[in-house]
C-alpha cells in the first residue's frame, strides 16, 4: 500500500480555482479509490472530514511552514506551485502540480516576478515529478524555469459543473436574450473588449458573474457608460451553483476574451451543455476549446463583432454542432484526472 498525502491548504477558499481543484480531485480520488493507494489529506480544520471518514486527515498549522509536516508518507502531492507547506522528511517523494504562470503576463514589477519564479523553482528542485494542467502551462514552465530530469506530465482538470433540474432564473437576469461569462472581474479577464460588441448587438445583454471587488469593475462600467450600454451589462458578483447552471443553460453563447488562463474551466463547463463559446486565442484557451470553439483572433471591435456573427450563424446552420461540442467537453472529467494521478503515485512509489 502506497501512502499519499495531498496538500490542500487552498481548499480554505473553496470558491477559488485552486480550492475547486483540491475539492474535486480529492472527491474523485475517494470515490474511485485504488486498492494500492491510501490517499490522505492535509487541509484546514474548518474543512472537517469533507472526503469521508476513511481517509486520514492532518490539519494545517502555520508552524508547518517552518518545521515542515512531520508525517511518514511515500508521496507528498503539492497541489499548487507556490505552496509553503512541504513534508519535513527528505525521503518523501514530491509531486508538484503547476497551474499557471499567469503573473508573468500581468504588469507587475520585475522584482516581484523574479521572487515568485524563485519560489516555484525551489519547489521544482525538490520535486520527483511535475504535473501541469495544460500543454500551454508546460511550455511556459520549460521556458521560464529549469526542469530537472524528472517526469513532467499533462493532466487536464475535469468539468465541475453541477447539473440540476431545480435551477430557477436568478433575480438579476433581465428580460431578453443574453451572453454569459464568469471569472474574477480583473484586467486579465479582458472583459472590456466585449463592450463595443454588445453595443452593436441590440438584442443581447451581457451577464458577467464573479467577484467584483477589483477596481477594474468600476472601469468596466465606465466603459459601458461611454458606449451607452450600462443597462445591458450586469455584473452579478458571486453566484451559487444553481444560478451558475441556469446561466450556462439559458445563455445564447459563452464569451471569454481572457488574456491569461492556465486551463480555462468555464470553457468546458459551457461546452458540456452544448453552448457555442467565443474565446481569445491567448494562453491555453485554443488548447482547451479545440476545433469546436469559435475564436476572437484580435480585439478590434469590428473584427470581434464579425467573428461573433459568423460563429452564431455557423452554430445555427449546423444541427450536429451541439453534439460535437458536448463530445469534446466529455473528455475532461475528474475521474480521468484521478486515474492519471493514481498511476503517477504508483510509478513514483516503485
Amino acid at each position: 500500500m502506497r501512502t499519499v498525502l495531498l496538500e490542500m491548504e487552498k481548499i480554505k477558499n473553496l470558491n477559488s480555482g485552486l480550492g475547486q481543484f483540491c475539492f474535486h480531485l480529492g472527491k474523485a480520488l475517494t470515490e474511485n479509490p485504488h486498492k494500492e493507494i491510501s490517499a490522505n489529506f492535509y487541509l484546514p480544520h474548518s474543512s472537517g472530514s469533507m472526503f469521508g471518514e476513511k481517509p486520514h486527515y492532518i490539519w494545517t498549522k502555520k508552524l508547518h511552514k517552518f518545521t515542515g509536516i512531520k508525517t511518514a508518507v511515500d508521496i507528498f502531492h503539492c497541489t499548487h506551485q507556490e505552496s509553503s507547506y512541504l513534508p519535513a522528511s527528505k525521503s518523501a517523494k514530491i509531486i508538484l502540480t503547476i497551474h499557471d504562470l499567469n503573473f508573468l503576463e500581468m504588469p507587475k514589477s520585475a522584482i516581484k516576478r523574479k521572487m515568485r519564479l524563485a519560489k516555484i523553482q525551489k519547489l521544482i528542485n525538490r520535486a520527483s515529478a511535475i504535473t501541469c494542467i495544460s500543454e500551454f502551462t508546460a511550455r511556459r514552465v520549460k521556458e521560464e524555469l529549469k526542469i530537472p530530469s524528472v517526469p513532467l506530465e499533462i493532466i487536464y482538470n475535469g468539468n465541475t459543473l453541477h447539473r440540476t433540474s431545480a435551477a430557477n432564473k436568478p433575480h438579476f437576469v433581465p428580460e431578453g436574450e443574453f451572453l454569459f461569462s464568469i471569472g474574477i472581474i480583473s484586467p486579465k479577464k479582458n472583459f472590456e473588449v466585449l463592450i463595443p460588441v454588445i453595443a452593436r448587438l441590440n438584442h443581447y445583454n451581457l451577464i458577467i458573474a464573479g467577484s467584483k471587488d477589483h477596481p477594474y469593475s468600476k472601469a468596466l462600467m465606465e466603459t459601458a457608460r461611454k458606449y451607452g450600454v450600462e443597462k445591458k451589462i450586469i455584473l452579478a458578483g458571486h453566484i451559487n451553483e444553481e444560478e451558475k447552471y441556469w446561466l450556462y443553460e439559458n445563455c445564447k453563447a459563452f464569451v471569454f476574451p481572457s488574456l491569461a488562463e492556465g486551463f480555462g474551466l468555464p470553457v468546458i463547463e459551457a461546452m458540456s451543455l452544448g453552448k457555442p463559446v467565443f474565446l481569445s486565442t491567448n494562453t491555453s484557451l485554443p488548447e482547451i476549446g479545440g476545433n469546436e470553439a469559435y475564436y476572437f483572433h484580435s480585439f478590434d471591435p469590428e473584427e470581434m463583432y464579425q467573428a461573433f456573427l459568423k460563429g452564431m450563424n455557423d452554430f445555427s446552420a449546423n444541427p450536429q454542432k451541439t453534439i460535437r461540442i458536448t463530445t469534446h467537453a466529455s473528455r475532461f472529467t475528474w475521474e480521468n484526472a484521478a486515474k492519471k494521478y493514481q498511476q503517477l503515485y504508483l510509478n513514483l512509489a516503485l
